[in-house]
């Protein structure tokens, strides 16, 4: 079920112009979810990203480009 929120808020004509126009919604509520899952998603990259600096990804000892494209040719 999807639960939805009606919302009122004091946004300058200027942002809400410019967000219509990067978005490109089909209306200003299209363009607004558009933006806000944009901005979300965003968020979670910065985590991520600083999640990996913080414990940076590390490859086993075993490990060869050549047995991973192996694997990948086998699972396609």
């Amino acid at each position: 079920m999807i639960h939805r929120m009606k919302v009122t808020a004091l946004i300058t004509d200027q942002l809400v112009y410019e967000v219509k126009k990067k978005a490109k919604g089909k209306n200003l509520t299209d363009c607004i979810v558009i933006a806000l899952k944009e901005w979300l998603a965003m968020q979670k990259l910065r985590e991520l990203n600083s999640s990996l600096q913080k414990n940076p990804l590390k490859f086993s000892a075993s490990f060869s480009a050549q047995k991973a494209r192996a694997l990948n040719r086998k699972l396609t």
